[in-house]
This record gives structure tokens, C-alpha cells and sequence, in this order.
């Protein structure tokens, strides 16, 4: 068994330090100069194509994936990478159709676009929603899981290790904003992705005895083929989680384009860019990036179940790999993976829970034409608060089997009516408010009742028919009640949706990958 050594922690201050400078670097202002909105929510629309993929992956990827993904790896095996292959897919959509219609919007937030297609009602139930989610499910849920994974290998206590991730996170991004997130994203992704292919590797050229990691996953192929299904059969007992083929024609479809595309967490990267063919540049480097994630939190679980790893629960099975088989010195660059995927996500989600607040409850409701150093002091508070609340509430989790199925499913309430909102308010006219506000009720109300009454549909395919009943229902008020104000309606010139050349290719690229993973691993 190998422990966490002098040189391990020595390599992790090292990374701790760097993200700290760094962060706390980038916040500086000049002598006299206070930060402006513009300034701290969109980092002053100056970052690059590479800061907003980066910071886009960083964000993504967290402990949900590294604990709770692999934690699916072992109890599921590869099918769950369709999570991260269709996101690729969406990401070149989202870049496509959604980038266009927001940057010509000038918004800050996605309820304040909301509030110009629809009105003030709309946006202010979406905002709520929103906070509620982002703070009671996505950011405790991080600091679960990451203190899950920071109990295993150190054996810190679970509550120190919560607030240690907590105060890590919130020095630099609460201080600095979204520049200071973002730039230390593009530091953090390397340690990620870096760090995480260096587990991996070394986990496999364990299993193969020495003998190098293609081996190990020659071997992994042959001892566990159950393992490596992408489209599970209606006799696998885990198909509930992922139904077949409709985990790639059906609601996996509306939840990553939900998530990717009217998320708050994840766009608001794309509306700081410095301009589109940046931002979707920039979108379509994320979806590279995300191909290669099925090997770096996937693979470690399925590893690990070959293994017989002997843990309680399957979202044990990473911090167990790199408690036992990981070896001194690249345990500390792994654990600094590790310890980046939440440190960032935390970060990303604080600044955005942030921004909706400020701009969308705090400057709309409880302030009367507050100043821009008001509005950056009160998005630091409401950061400070939000995430007190998450520390008190993140140890409650700890009865969870696959966190990772939780949060999606969780999640899965909210995705199908959001969608329907934006891709109606998108290409239909006639979307008025009062559908609108029927699929935001809707959304919880149908996904509940086909929870209880029909608990054998999968909840994958649950988006997709709640999407449908959320799509139909604002048909029909948008036929029943007069013609929603024309001033609203976007306008769709198609013009506004061509990309560059160095977009297309790689756009291109992306697909034939996965369509060449998805024939050999049917």
C-alpha cells in the first residue's frame, strides 16, 4: 500500500501555491481603479479561444466525474462515457446556434436573456431556479465528493477536508471574478488532464503486471468485455441508467444541451470571449478535450472492478486506485488532478452563482440603481454566502451510492423545460411568457409524476419525453393567446450562424472520432 509521502505534498503545496498566485495575480487592479461589472462577471470580454475551453473543461470536470464517473465505470463500465462523447456533438451545436444568438444579445446572464425574449417574469423564476440548483445540488455536491476523495488518500476528516476545498476555492474566485477563474482554469486543466492520464496510465501497467498500459487495456478488454458495451441491452440491470440507444437519440440529447447551452455554470465562459469566432473556437477545443476524458475517469473504474477492488460503494473506487497502486511523487501530481477538477468547478460554479444573483435578483429587485463597485461587492458577499450554505449541507450526502446518477437525475428535473424555453424562444415566434412559464412549472411537474407512476422508464429517457410534453405545451399557448410581442422574437438571419474554416475541420474531426469509437465499441 503507498502513502501519501513528504515529496507527494511537497509537489502538492507546490500546485496549491501556483493556483493561488495565479489567481490572486490576474485580480490585481490599477492604483486607484475599482473593478467594473463588465470587469468581474465577464472578465472585460477579453479572453481567448484557449482560456474558454479550458475553463469550460475545468469546469465541467470535477469530483462528479473523477469520483462519481469512475464510481459508474465500475459499476456500469464504458456505456457512461456517452456522457462526455455526446457533449463533444453538443458543444459543436451549441457553438453553431446558441453562441450566435447570445453574444448579439449582449447579456450577462441567462435570465437576463430570458427577460428579452420573453419578460421579467420569466427570467426572475429561472434565475431562482437556478440559484437553487447551483447551490443545493451542484455545489454541495462537489464538495462531497471531493472531500470523499481527499478522506480516502489523506484521511483528513470529511468535514475539514469540505471546508479546506470551500476556502481554497473561494480565495481567488470570489476575489478575483471570472478572469482570475478562467486563467487559473487554463493552469488547472493541465494538471487535470496531465495528471489524470498519468493515473490512468500507471493503473493499467499495474494491471498488466509491468507490462505497459496498452497491455493492461488489451487485458481489461479480454477479462471484463461486459464492461465495454457503449449501448447497453434491455437485459443489462444498469440499463435504467442508460436505455440502449436512446442514450444517444434520446434525452442524454437534452440534458447536454441543456447543461452546455443554457447553463449559466458553462456559457458564461463563451459570453466573455473577446469575439464569436473565438468563443466557438474556443467550444469546439472543449469537445476535443472531452474525447479524451472517458480515459481518465472512466477507465480507472472499470480497473478497479477487474481488481475486485474490496470498497463498500462504487464511488470509492478511484480514491482506493490511487490510495494502493498509485506510487510516490505521481501520487501528488495525481491527487493535484484531483484536487484541480473540484477547486475548479467549485470556483466556476461560486462565480456564476455570483452573477445571477447581482444582476438578476440583487440589481432587478433589492437595489435602485446600485454602482458597479456595489454590484462587485455584493456578488462577492452573495459568493461568501452561498457557499457557507454548501459546506453545512455537503456532508449530508454521504448516504449516496452513485452520486454521479444522483446529480444527473436531480438535474434532470430542470433540463427538459430550460431547454424548451431557449430553443423555442430561439426559432418559434409565437413563444409568448405564458408558455414560458408553463414548461418551467411543467418540467418539475412532469418528470415527477413519470417518476412515481412510471418509475421503469429510465430517467434518460424521461428527459426526452418531459422535453416533448414542455415543448408541446408551449405550442399550444403560443397558438391559444395573441401573437407574443413581435419586438422580442429573435431574429434568424442565416448569415448569423456561419463559422470559419478551422471551425468546420475541427468540427469535422470530432465527429468521425466518435463515430469511429461508437462502431468499434457498439
Amino acid at each position: 500500500m503507498q502513502t501519501f509521502s513528504t515529496l507527494d505534498l511537497v509537489i502538492f503545496i507546490a500546485y496549491a501555491c501556483l493556483i493561488l498566485f495565479t489567481g490572486l495575480f490576474v485580480s490585481r487592479t490599477r492604483r486607484g481603479a475599482d473593478k467594473d461589472s463588465q470587469d468581474y462577471f465577464l472578465a472585460g470580454k477579453s479572453l481567448s479561444w484557449w482560456a474558454i475551453g479550458a475553463s469550460i473543461i475545468a469546469s465541467n470536470i470535477s469530483a462528479e466525474q473523477f469520483i462519481g464517473m469512475s464510481g459508474s465505470g465500475f459499476a456500469i463500465g464504458l456505456g457512461i462515457a456517452s456522457y462526455e462523447f455526446i457533449a463533444a456533438a453538443t458543444l459543436i451545436v451549441v457553438a453553431v446556434f446558441f453562441l450566435p444568438i447570445y453574444l448579439r444579445s449582449n447579456i450577462y446572464t441567462m435570465p437576463q436573456f430570458l427577460e428579452m425574449r420573453y419578460d421579467k417574469r420569466v427570467k426572475t423564476i429561472m434565475a431562482f431556479f437556478w440559484l437553487l440548483v447551483f447551490i443545493f445540488v451542484n455545489l454541495t455536491s462537489i464538495l462531497y465528493l471531493g472531500s470523499l476523495a481527499i478522506n480516502k488518500i489523506m484521511g483528513i476528516d470529511m468535514f475539514w477536508s469540505i471546508v479546506g476545498l470551500a476556502l481554497f476555492a473561494g480565495i481567488y474566485s470570489i476575489y478575483g471574478g471570472l478572469k482570475a477563474v478562467a486563467l487559473t482554469d487554463f493552469i488547472q486543466v493541465v494538471f487535470l488532464i496531465g495528471g489524470g492520464l498519468l493515473t490512468t496510465y500507471v493503473a493499467l501497467d499495474y494491471y498488466s503486471g509491468g507490462e505497459g498500459a496498452l497491455a493492461g487495456f488489451s487485458q481489461l478488454l479480454q477479462q471484463v468485455p461486459e464492461k465495454f458495451d457503449l449501448i447497453l441491452d434491455k437485459d443489462d440491470p444498469n440499463y435504467i441508467y442508460l436505455p440502449g440507444v436512446g442514450v444517444i437519440l434520446g434525452g442524454l440529447w437534452v440534458s447536454s444541451l441543456y447543461y452546455f447551452g443554457c447553463n449559466q455554470y458553462i456559457i458564461q465562459r463563451a459570453l466573455a470571449a473577446k469575439s464569436l469566432p473565438e468563443a466557438q473556437l474556443g467550444l469546439v477545443f472543449a469537445g476535443l478535450l472531452k474525447i479524451i476524458l472517458p480515459l481518465i475517469v472512466v477507465i480507472p473504474g472499470i480497473v478497479a472492478f477487474a481488481m475486485d477492488a474490496p470498497i463498500d460503494k462504487p464511488d470509492q473506487a478511484y480514491p482506493w486506485l490511487m490510495h494502493n497502486f498509485i506510487p510516490t511523487g505521481i501520487k501528488g501530481i495525481a491527487f493535484a488532478a484531483l484536487v484541480a477538477a473540484v477547486v475548479s468547478s467549485l470556483a466556476s460554479m461560486i462565480n456564476s452563482i455570483s452573477t445571477i444573483f447581482t444582476m438578476d435578483i440583487y440589481k432587478e429587485y433589492l437595489a435602485k440603481a446600485p454602482s458597479e463597485k456595489t454590484l462587485v461587492r455584493v456578488g462577492r458577499l452573495f459568493g461568501v454566502l452561498s457557499l457557507v450554505v454548501a459546506v453545512v449541507i455537503a456532508p449530508m450526502l454521504g448516504n449516496l451510492d452513485q452520486a454521479f446518477q444522483f446529480i444527473q437525475e436531480f438535474t434532470g428535473f430542470v433540463s427538459p423545460g430550460a431547454l424548451c424555453i431557449f430553443l423555442m424562444g430561439f426559432f418559434w415566434k409565437r413563444s409568448n411568457a405564458e408558455g414560458a412559464i408553463a414548461a418551467a412549472i411543467g418540467t418539475f411537474v412532469f418528470s415527477l409524476l413519470m417518476r412515481v407512476f412510471l418509475p421503469e422508464v429510465s430517467f434518460i429517457d424521461r428527459m426526452g419525453y418531459v422535453f416533448l410534453l414542455c415543448a408541446a405545451t408551449m405550442f399550444l399557448l403560443g397558438w391559444l393567446k395573441k401573437p407574443a410581442d413581435a419586438s422580442k422574437a429573435i431574429i434568424i438571419d442565416p448569415a448569423l450562424f456561419r463559422t470559419t474554416r478551422l471551425f468546420k475541420g475541427l468540427s469535422i474531426l470530432i465527429m468521425v472520432i466518435l463515430s469511429t469509437i461508437y462502431y468499434i465499441f457498439w
